[in-house]
C-alpha cells in the first residue's frame, strides 16, 4: 500500500513540476513583455520631454500615432495634424516660454496596448509678463504598439488646473 502511495505521490508531483515547468516560462517571458513595453513607454515620454523643452520642432510629434485623437478641456479634439501644428506653433513661440515636468502615474500594459495615468505639470513664461504660470495637466494616455514596434500614443484626455 505504502509503495501505491509513494508512486501516485510521485505521480502527482510530476504532473505538477510539468505544469509548473509548461506555464513559468510564459508567465516570466509575459513579465518581461510588460516591463519591456513599461521601459520603452516611459522612454518615450521622457524622449518627447526633452524635445518639448529643447523646442526641437522636428521631434514634439514623435510620440503621437497618426490616428491620433487627443481631448484637452477647454480645447476642440484635435488630430494629428492639428495638436503638431499647435505644439509646433507653441515651441516656435519666441515670446513665450513653455517647460513641462513629467510625473508617471501608472503605466498598465495589455498586449499591444497599454493605458498611462500622468500628470504633466507646465510652467510658463510670458515675454511681457513678470510671473510664471504654472498648470497643472492630469491626464490618460493610450498607447499602441505600431507595426514597427515603437509605442505611440493614439489616443489621450487631459484636464489642466492651475495650481494656486
Amino acid at each position: 500500500m505504502r509503495v501505491k502511495r509513494a508512486i501516485a505521490g510521485s505521480a502527482i508531483a510530476g504532473v505538477l513540476f510539468a505544469v509548473v515547468a509548461l506555464v513559468a516560462p510564459s508567465t516570466c517571458a509575459e513579465a518581461d513583455s510588460t516591463l519591456s513595453a513599461q521601459s520603452e513607454i516611459r522612454s518615450a515620454l521622457e524622449k518627447w520631454t526633452i524635445a518639448f523643452n529643447a523646442r526641437d520642432s522636428s521631434k514634439v510629434c514623435s510620440v503621437f500615432a497618426p490616428d491620433l485623437i487627443s481631448n484637452y478641456q477647454g480645447q476642440p479634439q484635435r488630430n494629428y495634424s492639428s495638436l503638431c501644428d499647435q505644439l509646433k506653433r507653441s515651441v516656435g513661440d519666441p515670446a513665450t516660454s513653455y517647460r513641462y515636468a513629467l510625473d508617471l502615474q501608472e503605466i498598465i500594459v495589455s498586449g499591444d496596448l497599454a493605458v498611462v495615468r500622468l500628470i504633466w505639470t507646465l510652467t510658463l513664461r510670458r515675454e511681457k509678463e513678470p510671473t510664471e504660470t504654472t498648470i497643472v495637466e492630469p491626464g490618460l494616455d493610450v498607447f499602441r504598439r505600431q507595426s514597427d514596434g515603437a509605442w505611440k500614443i493614439e489616443r489621450f484626455i487631459a484636464y489642466p488646473v492651475t495650481a494656486p
